[in-house]
């Protein structure tokens, strides 16, 4: 059993550590408060090959897998700049469509968005629904050669930017169960009939959120990913990678705020001495900081199991989510109490990232969905939902 990463990963964590240097929070900060997007970050990323590392090398990808997506999705977190979109697009979208699109959609879709230069971001959050995705009420309907699609999706991330959506849509029933039957559909953002609408948050992020509402959106037949009615199955082939790549961006949160704490409390003094050397600081600081490591623990093993097909990665996946985000969001606390005042000054970069650590417990799955999978698959206790 070896810990270490191969020297390929070390130097794309050393590489992509470089790229986010050179923007830093400042850049990430200012962005999000001019309600403009990282563009110019995305497309060094892009460039450099590192947005599609999980994805095929036949289609422009790096060839590796959610690991290395997750050490990119780290560092640029690490270095104050978590990209939201590398869970949707890469991660979700890239990963199902290499896995179940026809050669002709992954030939159109996937070098775009292993380049960076296309975004495909993911739809399946309903206000009525929530976590049940058996009662999904967006349904989609055959039409000719083609669908028809209609229905409601929120809380759907960065569709102003995307060139598609992947829609979960239900395209029938099972018998006995009554439980909808569920397709992927992929949906330009700019088909007649798609009307994306902003959720006003009180979150600074240059990622926005919407309420789509789809009201008779035709697709051609070619637009269906993978099988008919098999959508829920897919969706989970992808959903591991977005938890996964999501407690990613945790960890990078919660190292970048240890880094800024430790410094602080290394330069700071009071009465003489530098204020890391009280226990009242220095304990908080070192227990966040073995909280993360044991979360980033288990966040590569989830992505090892991912990407090595093994039994348990589901289980993995979500602990780790669950890990990453509770860790995260202690260690910006310990790190805006170790500054004090100055933790809440937009000088010292550390309260504009408490927002990504917070919606990590909330999404892209809830820590109570999380502790009933926890109970259910691996305590085997009744089903509590």
């Amino acid at each position: 059993m070896d810990f270490r990463e191969t020297a390929e990963q070390a130097m794309l964590r050393e590489a992509v550590g470089r790229i986010a240097a050179d923007y830093g929070h400042g850049y990430f900060a200012a962005k999000a408060k001019a309600g403009e997007k990282t563009t110019e970050l995305w497309k060094a990323v892009g460039d450099a090959g590192f947005v599609g590392v999980n994805l095929p090398t036949e289609h422009g990808g790096g060839g590796m897998g959610i690991s290395e997506l997750a050490i990119v999705t780290e560092e640029l977190a690490a270095n104050g700049c978590p990209l939201l979109l590398l869970m949707v697009s890469p991660a979700i979208c890239g990963a199902l469509l290499a896995r179940f699109g026809t050669p002709d959609q992954r030939q159109r879709w996937l070098p775009g968005i292993a380049s960076g230069e296309r975004k495909m971001v993911f739809a399946i959050t309903e206000p009525d629904a929530g976590s049940n995705s058996h009662k999904l009420d967006t349904t989609a309907t055959r039409a000719g050669d083609g669908w028809r699609i209609s229905g409601r999706k929120y809380y759907i991330s960065g569709v102003d930017e995307a060139d598609a959506v992947l829609v979960v849509s239900r395209t029938g029933v099972e018998e006995g169960s009554g439980r909808g039957r569920l397709s992927l559909f992929i949906v330009d953002t700019d088909a007649p009939g798609l009307q994306a609408t902003p959720i006003d948050l009180e979150v600074n992020a240059p990622e926005r959120q919407f309420f789509l509402f789809l009201d008779d959106v035709r697709v051609e037949g070619d637009r269906l990913l993978g099988e008919e009615g098999d959508g829920l199955r897919q969706v989970f082939h992808g959903l591991n990678p977005e938890r996964i790549i999501g407690a990613a961006a945790g960890n990078g949160i919660a190292r970048y705020a240890l880094a800024k704490a430790a410094a602080y409390a290394n330069q700071r003094q009071v009465w003489d001495v530098p204020i890391g050397a009280h226990q009242g600081l220095a304990h908080p600081l070192a227990e966040a900081k073995i909280e993360v490591e044991l979360a980033r623990l288990m966040t590569q093993k989830a992505a090892w199991a991912t990407d090595a097909g093994v039994p348990g990665a589901g289980e993995a996946a979500n602990m780790a989510k669950y890990a990453a985000a509770e860790s995260a969001l202690k260690a910006v606390d310990v790190a805006i109490q170790i500054h004090g005042g100055n933790g809440f000054a937009a000088e010292y970069g550390i309260a504009g990232l408490w927002w990504m650590a917070r919606i990590l417990r909330t999404a892209p799955v809830s820590r109570e969905m999380i502790l009933n999978y926890v109970a259910e698959h691996s305590l085997r206790l009744p089903r509590s939902y």
